[in-house]
């Protein structure tokens, strides 16, 4: 996100976490449009998210103090070097791996198990994120770790009823974007109350059970 109008309104259904991306080749980039000075006003209920591709340590410092990101999430192809050094300045780490048609290889995940706080499987494609298409989530029923996971990737309010299937999984939350935007990087706010709606129904059901 990066309309302060769009944030705020949008910040009104009390997000968990709300993502700002600073990678430019995302038709989502943040700057220069970004308030700084709303980026801390923002609620401690709602984490802000800065999602990195590739990015160097100075610069994903830089914008975590400028900005008072609560995480890190890395969108690209970073070492397990550098996300034990993001861990250091004291913000969640979220490292995102994509999923193909092929089977995934849940082995490479081991040498960040101990630094990250959450992993997020995305679907793999063209672009790093974004793409706007689901994967299948069976896949994750070969996730061999304790550590929670988002998944994101095309997600709309017709799967919601498909995450009782990762009922025995350390699921943490979903991360949706592209079905819920008007234009990149404004939401639908209509569409983000509903989905509200049916996820506390989904949750109210599932504890019930």
């Amino acid at each position: 996100m990066r309309d302060s109008h769009n944030i705020k309104e949008v910040l009104a259904l009390v997000p968990d976490y709300m993502g700002f991306i600073f990678y430019e080749g995302s038709p989502r980039y943040v700057l220069p449009q970004l308030d700084e000075n709303m980026m801390q006003q923002v609620p401690q209920s709602t984490s802000k998210v800065g999602v990195f591709v590739n990015a160097g340590f100075e610069d994903i410092k830089q914008k975590v103090v400028q900005y008072a990101l609560d995480a890190v999430q890395l969108h690209g192809d970073e070492p397990p070097s550098l996300v034990k050094r993001v861990k250091t300045l004291a913000v969640e780490v979220i490292k995102v791996f994509g999923i193909g048609k092929a089977n995934f290889d849940f082995s490479q995940l081991a040498p960040y198990v101990s630094d990250v706080d959450y992993f997020l499987f995305d679907t793999k494609g063209k672009a790093r994120g974004g793409n706007g298409q689901l994967f299948d989530w069976g896949k994750l029923k070969q996730y061999p770790y304790k550590k929670p996971f988002f998944i994101s990737g095309g997600i709309s309010t017709e799967q919601l009823d498909q995450l009782s299937l990762l009922s025995d999984l350390p699921l943490h939350g979903i991360d949706v974007n592209s079905k819920f935007e008007l234009a990149p990087a404004m939401k639908d706010i209509p569409a983000l109350k509903a989905l509200k709606k049916q996820l506390e129904m989904f949750s109210s059901e599932n504890t019930n059970q």
